[in-house]
């Protein structure tokens, strides 16, 4: 992990230069440790937008730096622009968003640009409280906190993209909804696997064997070894279902409909 961390952080110093603010630690590093399918998740806060050389620069360094095999662990990097984000406002723009979704379209040309990023609004909350500078000063001295509101906002308004990606990506969609109804319940933004816990505490016992399932998977296992037999997979809609019917009244408040 260190090194692709210290590969990281080199290769933003490197084409960041002199408006480099800060580059910071979030995500699972942070919110109680990496599992073995776990990103590593940089952010990086500048002075001023990247240029096309220095987006093609990143995009090129982190497919070298990242992978999806067991010992090369994938990496998620985010470039925000200290303006776009402080003073807070909603949705926020991030400058620059890569990860391992992405290396197909990169291989084939496609550079990430700025645009509205909602999740920032967790990634900045989970940040701010994990307090890991790799580069530069605390968080707190160059990120404006997210207002609770904003954090509820974002965590609901994932709920249709991970639905549609639920036949591809089981284990983190059924893991993140768990995550959504904690945090519209608690307010806090748990790991995971916290998260599953939380809530197979609060499901039917008919419903707890996929999330379980799921959960277990991502404390012990590579994607590549993940497996699902055809009787949790009968039983992953069901599941959904229960967690959405949970869901969605909480959701309808934070929106204030």
């Amino acid at each position: 992990m260190l090194g692709q961390l210290e590969q990281t952080v080199e290769l933003v110093g490197d084409i960041v230069g002199p408006e480099l603010m800060g580059t910071y630690l979030h995500g699972s590093s942070v919110l109680g440790g990496l599992c073995p399918a776990s990103d590593l998740d940089v952010l990086v806060v500048t002075q001023a937008s990247l240029g096309e050389s220095q987006r093609r620069s990143l995009v090129k360094g982190l497919l070298e730096i990242s992978g999806l095999t067991p010992e090369v662990r994938p990496v998620e990097l985010t470039v925000v622009v200290q303006s776009d984000v402080r003073p807070w406002r909603f949705p926020p723009i991030g400058d620059f968003l890569w990860g391992e979704w992405l290396r197909e379209d990169s291989l084939a040309g496609s550079i990430p640009q700025p645009e509205p990023i909602p999740d920032l609004a967790l990634v900045l909350t989970v940040l701010l409280a994990g307090d890991r500078p790799l580069t530069g000063p605390r968080p707190a001295e160059v990120l404006a906190p997210v207002p609770h509101a904003d954090l509820l906002r974002a965590s609901v308004g994932d709920v249709p993209e991970l639905l549609a990606k639920l036949d591809e990506d089981t284990r983190n969609v059924l893991l993140t909804l768990a995550r959504i109804w904690s945090t519209l319940v608690t307010g806090e933004i748990r790991a995971k696997d916290d998260a599953a816990d939380w809530a197979l505490a609060r499901l039917p016992v008919e419903h707890r064997p996929v999330l379980e399932h799921a959960r277990d998977l991502y404390r012990t296992c590579h994607y590549q070894d993940e497996t699902w037999s055809e009787q949790l997979r009968s039983q992953v809609r069901l599941h959904v279902d229960a967690v959405l019917a949970r869901i969605n009244p909480l959701a309808q408040k934070a929106l204030g409909r």
